[in-house]
């Protein structure tokens, strides 16, 4: 396994782009299979998520290339010539292999999967997918570890869904199913998240007919048939996050020159309430820090609130801020199990049930951590920045799914930190 071994490194500096959001482009790759022909995404990050997913479309029969850096092409076969199946590791290699579904239903007709995989963090059940499916007319047959449905009817048919909870990637799957539906499909209480307006843009440049983009109501009038487009991926506002989160916990100035301060408003808000000073007028957004920060009160909630994957870096930032916060995590219950990592770092952290609470410490003290998902082995990392001596965080592996160039971006910001195999 790889670690990344850090040292303190003064205030961070510099500018950095972010690239297109992770949780936005395995979404769009899947949405290739809904046409035929060669789709073409740019601004396409270089990780290892978009690595599993394009073997996924390899496997089900689709051929992808990288013509270029920042570029990714998949050519699409008729829908008879897609297999609507693939080896249960690639399923079980990330959670949004579930994203898959969708469009092979509605191309396809049916689809055997293993259950999805992903960053360990609580328990995430799939009912929200598999019940507004069924409503358009898919019959399905869960065995312990995968997943078979098929459709009752040629063509999905169109529904209303109301979700119980405003679900990214469900929302995701059940808007790529109703783009090829016969009828008028409408979702309720759907996601409002910028990557599922982005993902609705793509489709909208394929032939699909969608109102409602970025807002809890979608309604989409389905089509026959849709065509390839080329598609520009949004800007990754958690990546972003992450580079300003490294002037805030080391004192600095960092500019992410692609940020989009319109998708962060929560997040940025926090910042400047903790005494970090915010440029949102570009290019893209900077943070400049001046002396201690001091704490803040913490909630995660869904889009446009403080996103989830916001928490652990504000965590880290508030571990040697001034004063005492409270950290509250509604979305998902293994959300604290780095806390564990940055308390062994000196960090003052006490958690019960979905709250922490964070009284800051002046110093971190370097050690061996251990991260368990994405967010939580950038927030070690930022920690590590900071902390007297030696900091090496294993599990580079989770850091590598979803950050283009971690280590060089870190780098090029004036870090002192390595990749050691």
């Amino acid at each position: 396994m790889a670690s990344l071994v850090l040292k303190p490194s003064g205030a961070l500096a510099g500018e950095v782009t972010a690239l297109g959001a992770k949780n936005a482009v395995l979404k769009e790759m899947a949405a290739c299979l809904l046409a035929t022909g060669e789709h073409r995404l740019t601004n396409v990050p270089d990780i290892s998520d978009v690595t599993v997913m394009a073997e996924l479309l390899v496997a089900l029969g689709c051929e992808v290339a990288r013509p270029a850096p920042r570029e990714l092409v998949v050519r699409v076969p008729e829908a008879g010539e897609l297999a609507p199946y693939a080896p249960a590791h690639l399923f079980e290699a990330m959670r949004a292999s579930i994203v898959v579904l969708g469009p092979l239903l509605a191309r396809c007709g049916e689809v055997h999967m293993a259950l999805p995989g992903g960053d360990d963090f609580g328990q995430r059940p799939i009912n929200f997918h598999t019940e507004g499916l069924s409503s358009m007319g898919a019959r399905f047959s869960n065995e312990r570890s995968s997943i078979h449905a098929v459709s009752t009817e040629p063509r999905l048919r169109a529904t209303r869904v109301v979700l119980e909870y405003p679900s990214h990637t469900a929302t995701d799957n059940l808007l790529m199913a109703a783009v090829l539906a016969k009828g008028r499909t409408v979702i309720d209480n759907a996601a409002r998240e910028p990557e599922v307006e982005d993902l609705g843009r793509q489709l909208l440049a394929m032939g699909a007919r969608i109102e409602g983009l970025g807002t809890s109501r979608l309604t989409v009038e389905g089509v026959e048939r849709l065509s390839p487009a080329t598609h520009d991926v949004v800007t990754d506002r958690v990546v972003s996050a992450t580079y300003l989160a490294a002037a805030a916990v080391t004192g600095g100035s960092v500019r992410v020159l692609d940020a989009r301060a319109d998708h962060m408003v929560m997040l940025l808000r926090k910042l400047e309430a903790m005494g970090v000073m915010v440029d949102r007028d570009g290019p893209g957004v900077a943070a400049t820090v001046r002396g201690r920060l001091r704490g803040v009160d913490v909630a995660t909630l869904p889009y446009p609130g403080v996103a989830t994957d916001y928490k652990p870096l504000l965590t880290t930032i508030l571990a040697v801020a001034e004063g005492v916060s409270v950290v509250t995590e509604n979305l998902f219950v293994g959300r604290f199990r780095y806390v564990d990592e940055l308390i062994r770092l000196g960090a003052h952290i006490t958690t019960e049930g979905h709250h922490a609470v964070v009284r800051g410490v002046e110093t971190l003290t370097g050690t061996q951590v251990r991260a368990t998902d994405i967010r939580a082995a950038a927030a070690l990392a930022l920690a590590g920045l900071v902390a007297e001596g030696e900091t090496v965080v294993g599990g580079l592996e989770h850091v590598e799914r979803g950050y283009d160039d971690f280590v060089g971006r870190l780098r090029s910001l004036g870090a002192a930190v390595e990749r050691r195999a």
